[in-house]
């Protein structure tokens, strides 16, 4: 069979191995399985012919490690697109792309500032490049009883404090939808010789409408790490690094993204990233405008809820909200945000994210079938049911997140040395083995290396008595913690 030249034009991974497809070669090499002949029964049938594309790595198709054809081309459209200087696939998740990230831009035992409310993934980087992390914490809205960024006036006062600081790192949006104000953090930093790095995970459809907030690129970061799988087509574990300007190494960028990378990388995971850039190259516009369009209909939905409260720009302050993000407050009818995910799951709903007061729905592109259509309707009856069934609304104290622990000893130094288990209330005055957040809000207590407070333990041990559920550490009861060992 020949490959339909036109529609694979710009797919070239896609198209190539398409036609070492319909070759018919009798594969005598990996994987096991030989094109499906030798899977088990169900998860062949399930997989149907794309099983037949799982090849492995061979000249015809090029390497992720050494590209020179087909993956070289399609990482070139992909820098096109968004408008960076070079493209990295990572078949890893963002999480490859943020230790990457972070690795090119930091050497070992320089700083770096960060909300403290960075995704775990950093903590990884930080450990693997022997980063040394200067923290600074997000804005709090009390309403919603959520994080919300970190703004552009402490950003520049931190790195007026520590002149040593390298770099900067912010997430923007968030997992809510909102984001920083990038291009006053980058001109904030650039004006000092500091790197900007973006968490872009949640952002890689920014850029293609004005009604959604610029992109990490667009506001001149150096760098970004993006989840194309998360609100665009390509498969789970697929994600991008970029790269822009000349204040990043690509040569070191592309050193450490081979280094971080398999050498047996799942030629299907890359060519759904080839599929969901063309995609997006094509279609961009109508798909932020259908994925708006798909939001705004929930959010009337909700909206006309007597009770309900949707977050919106004005909810936001000085910070952009990407309203493809649709944030219900529940509180006001007794619920929590777990109890009201538990209802929409048991009608045959599944939420992107529940906190105390909250239910998080993530809109995108695909919402435009009539699946979408029942689904909201869906919604509508499980909130229909919880408003006539509405319980008495009991204020929890604000308790707010002890001050940043003081460190005592490196997160790399941590992660290679012995560690015991002791018991929480007996823990003041140890170093810190393991990380340890609630939900929400969301920000890291405890990080390793860090010493143990009394403050800190008895935070713990109330926001426990609330019910919260706890984070990081290996004991989820948090009766114990690890510590390092004496």
């Amino acid at each position: 069979m020949q490959i339909d030249k036109k529609d694979c034009s710009k797919m070239p991974l896609l198209a190539a191995m398409l036609q070492y497809k319909y070759e018919d070669v009798y594969p005598l090499h990996t994987p096991g399985h030989k094109g499906g002949r030798g899977m088990q029964r169900l998860l062949r049938q399930e997989l149907g012919a794309a099983v037949q594309m799982d090849v492995s790595l061979m000249s015809e198709l090029d390497d992720i490690h050494e590209p020179v054809s087909y993956i070289k081309e399609a990482q070139q459209l992909a820098a096109s697109t968004y408008g960076s200087d070079a493209c990295f696939w990572a078949v890893n998740g963002t999480t490859q792309a943020i230790h990457a990230m972070l690795m090119t831009a930091l050497r070992p035992g320089e700083k770096i500032l960060l909300p403290r409310n960075a995704h775990r993934s950093v903590a990884g980087g930080l450990i693997l490049g022997d980063i040394d992390a200067v923290y600074i914490q997000p804005e709090y809205n009390s309403e919603y009883g959520i994080h919300t960024q970190v703004t552009a006036a402490a950003v520049e006062q931190a790195l007026d404090k520590d002149h040593d600081i390298k770099a900067v790192l912010v997430t923007s949006p968030n997992y809510y939808g909102i984001a920083v104000p990038l291009k006053e953090i980058a001109d904030i930093c650039h004006q000092r010789g500091v790197l900007l790095l973006v968490d872009e995970a949640h952002g890689p459809h920014l850029g293609f409408s004005q009604q959604l907030p610029p992109s990490a690129l667009q506001c001149g970061a150096d760098a970004c790490a993006q989840s194309t799988h998360k609100l665009l087509g390509a498969m789970t574990q697929c994600s991008m690094l970029h790269v822009q300007g000349k204040r990043l190494d690509l040569q070191r960028a592309e050193d450490v993204m081979s280094i971080l990378t398999t050498t047996s990388p799942n030629y299907l995971l890359m060519a759904s990233l080839d599929a969901a850039r063309c995609q997006v190259q094509q279609y961009g516009k109508n798909m932020a405008e259908a994925a708006l369009q798909a939001a705004e209909k929930l959010r009337v939905l909700c909206s006309k809820q007597p009770g309900l409260k949707v977050l919106e720009q004005e909810d936001c302050g000085s910070f952009a909200l990407d309203r493809t993000k649709v944030t219900v407050n529940v509180s006001g009818w007794g619920y929590t945000g777990v109890e009201a995910g538990d209802l929409l799951r048991q009608a045959g709903i599944a939420v992107e994210l529940v906190d105390t007061h909250n239910v998080l729905f993530l809109v995108t592109y695909a919402d435009t079938t009539e699946d979408y259509a029942a689904a909201l309707e869906c919604i509508e009856a499980v909130f229909d049911a919880m408003r006539e069934n509405q319980r008495p609304v009991h204020q929890q104290p604000s308790v707010q997140v002890p001050p940043t622990a003081q460190s005592g000893m490196g997160l790399r130094q941590v992660f290679n040395c012995e560690k015991m288990d002791v018991q929480l209330a007996a823990a003041a005055g140890l170093i810190c083995g393991e990380q340890v957040s609630f939900y929400p809000p969301g920000i890291p207590v405890l990080l390793p290396g860090e010493i143990i407070t009394q403050e800190i333990i008895d935070y713990c041990q109330h926001m426990k008595s609330l019910g919260l559920p706890v984070s990081g550490p290996a004991d989820s009861s948090l009766q114990r913690i690890r510590v390092v060992k004496k």
